[in-house]
């Protein structure tokens, strides 16, 4: 993650609006058979906890609870090229959205897990047009098996570092240079967070 000043944002809102949008991260842990990750959806309570599922063979799922984990939420990124600036004799880089999370983890209990996985697909399913899906359009010996091929945890957020890198150090006459070439590129999300956030 960056660490310049200029790319840091203690905005919560934007921080939760971002874990809603991608709803998608990775899940960094230590094993005794070394560092481990994992690829989860991902659901904030708006009361800072994070919680994910794992697959119950997933190497972390025997480790990650009780002990400190660490969660990464990736959203729009592009590279950007020193040639959208009106003085070119600077290096490229890549703008990025990222936000570190990092906290104590428990694992869920079996009702915990239903009510985490009913609102994940509720979530999701409202983003498709058409009728959504629930779980009753399964049987429930049929979910119940489902079930218990993963395990839920949630993390105590202790600990939320965003990085929104979006040209701020830079003039405004380059960074609307930038914008307009990500426009141009199809990197819309990312030009626009530049317009609104920076």
């Amino acid at each position: 993650m960056h660490p310049h000043t200029a790319f840091r944002s203690d905005d919560r809102a934007l921080h939760e609006a971002l874990i809603e949008q991608i709803g998608f991260g990775t899940i960094f842990a230590h094993t005794p058979d070394g560092p481990r990750v994992a690829h989860t959806p991902l659901w904030s309570t708006g009361d800072g906890a994070l919680q994910f599922h794992l697959a119950r063979g997933n190497a972390l799922t025997r480790h990650v609870a009780g002990h400190d984990a660490l969660a990464v939420v990736n959203g729009p990124e592009a590279y950007v090229s020193p040639r959208w600036y009106a003085d070119t004799a600077q290096v490229p880089t890549w703008n990025y959205v990222a936000l570190e999370l990092e906290g104590p983890v428990r694992q869920m209990d079996p009702e915990g897990l239903t009510g985490f996985l009913d609102t994940l697909s509720a979530r999701e399913e409202a983003r498709i047009e058409g009728p959504a899906w629930t779980r009753d359009k399964m049987g429930a010996d049929d979910f119940a098996r489902m079930l218990g091929g993963i395990v839920g945890f949630e993390m105590e957020i202790k600990a939320w570092r965003p990085t929104f890198k979006l040209s701020q150090n830079k003039p405004d006459a380059d960074r609307q240079g930038v914008i307009e070439a990500l426009e141009q590129r199809g990197s819309r999300a990312l030009a626009s967070l530049m317009r609104e956030l920076a």
